[in-house]
Formats: C-alpha cells, structure tokens, sequence
C-alpha cells in the first residue's frame, strides 16, 4: 500500500489544516466502527439523514451531541441485573459511540426514535453573506465616477 507525506499542507496552507487532518486520519485507516449499522441519505438539495438501526436501545439509553463540526451518537445499555436465561442471543445490545464529520454550515434539525431506528435529520444553511450574488455592471461605472469627482 502508498503512503503519503502530508506533512508540507501543515507547513504551506493557512486555514487548511482540517482537510489535511480528514486525509491523514483516512490514511491512517482508522477505520469506524460497524455497530450499529448506519445509512446516510441526501433527502433534499440540502437536506440529509443519517438512519441508525438501534434496536433494543430506548430514548433514554441514546445521546446525541453536536459540537462544532462533529456529531457524536453514543449507546449506553442500562444494565439488565435480571436472571434471563438466553438459549440464543442475536440482538446485540452492546455500548457503542459514532462521529461523524461535519462540513461547514451543516446543523442538526432534528431526531426521531421510531420502531428500532434513529433518524437524525441534518440540513445545510449558508449565510447570505456566503452565497453567490449578482452585481449590476451599471453600478461599478456610477462608483467610479463618484470616486473621480470627489
């Protein structure tokens, strides 16, 4: 397998340094964990939905955190002190956390426990600062003007 050296992006790009991180950790393969299996769906134009198959698990027993750009699901089982006795044991109610990298503007709307899965609704809200505008042409030769009277 190829390795690269990412190390010159740190030294040479200012403001960069999370993408650079996202490649390095990728290469690093470190790879996420599998339970609980998880869909993520694009629902809009700017609308996405991450579905968690979280059976066994009650509302009480799931948290979810948002904090900057990284989402985080933890599981925590309560424990079951009662004497059952499984003669086969294939719902899997073991602890578990997920993160998930967050691009820029991308929040947390909402979530619904519903028949053994979560659906954590997500939505991309750009500024109006940060969208893209059109400029009149007429207006920058009334600027210019106005610059040379003064």
């Amino acid at each position: 397998m190829r390795t690269y050296d990412f190390s010159p992006l740190y030294r040479s790009a200012i403001g960069f340094d999370r993408l650079a991180q996202l490649f390095d950790d990728a290469q690093r393969g470190d790879a996420q964990p599998s339970y609980p299996p998880y869909n993520i769906e694009l629902t809009g134009e700017n609308k996405y939905r991450i579905t968690m198959a979280v059976a066994g698990f009650d509302r009480s027993e799931i948290e979810i955190e948002s904090e900057r750009d990284t989402l985080k699901i933890t599981g925590r089982k309560a424990r079951d002190e009662s004497t059952r006795n499984f003669l086969h044991r294939g719902i899997a109610a073991r602890n578990f956390e997920h993160s998930f990298q967050l691009a820029d503007h991308v929040y947390v709307v909402g979530a619904k426990l519903d028949n053994g899965l979560l659906n954590i609704e997500l939505a991309r809200e750009i500024p109006e600062a940060l969208k893209p505008r059109k400029i009149a042409i007429d207006a920058v030769a009334d600027n210019v003007q106005t610059l040379k009277a003064a």
